[in-house]
This record gives C-alpha cells, sequence and structure tokens, in this order.
C-alpha cells in the first residue's frame, strides 16, 4: 500500500539529495542527529564524567538535544494527540 504520492515521495528524495541526506537519516534514527548518535558512543565508552572533562560545550549541546528531543516525543506529542483523539 502507498501512502505518499509518487510526485510528493519523488520531492522528499531530491531535497534529501540536496541536504546530503541528512532528513532521511533524522528519520532513520529516530530523530537523532549525527551529533547526538556520535555523543552517545561517546559517552558510553568514555563516561559521563570524562565526557564533560573533554568538552564541557559540547555536552551541554548534547544534553540539550536530547533534552529537548525527548520533551517533544514523550511529553508534548503524547498529550496533543490524547487532547485531539478525546474530542
Amino acid at each position: 500500500m502507498n501512502i505518499f504520492p509518487l510526485s510528493l515521495k519523488q520531492s522528499f528524495i531530491a531535497f534529501d539529495r540536496k541536504v546530503d541526506g541528512s532528513l532521511s537519516f533524522f528519520f532513520k534514527n529516530y530523530g537523532k542527529s549525527k551529533f547526538m548518535i556520535s555523543m552517545s558512543k561517546k559517552a558510553q565508552y568514555l563516561g559521563l564524567e570524562k565526557l564533560w572533562e573533554r568538552g564541557p560545550k559540547a555536552f551541554v549541546y548534547f544534553f540539550i538535544f536530547y533534552l529537548f528531543r525527548d520533551v517533544v516525543l514523550y511529553i508534548i506529542l503524547p498529550i496533543f494527540f490524547t487532547k485531539f483523539s478525546a474530542h
């Protein structure tokens, strides 16, 4: 079953090529950017304390991106869909 029309799919693919595949990467990795994935890997093998020591600015950006993404995905969207489906 094809949900999206072919013209919409082709325009998405063309735009994705213009941004070097960043858009499809974002959707495939559940809203994580390449920066977030690399910082997650570093946090796993370095630990949070050593990651902070290596670059506090990058660590703060990483934390804010994850916090923002999780707030939107797990708090705001469920509330929105619950209110939308209740009416």
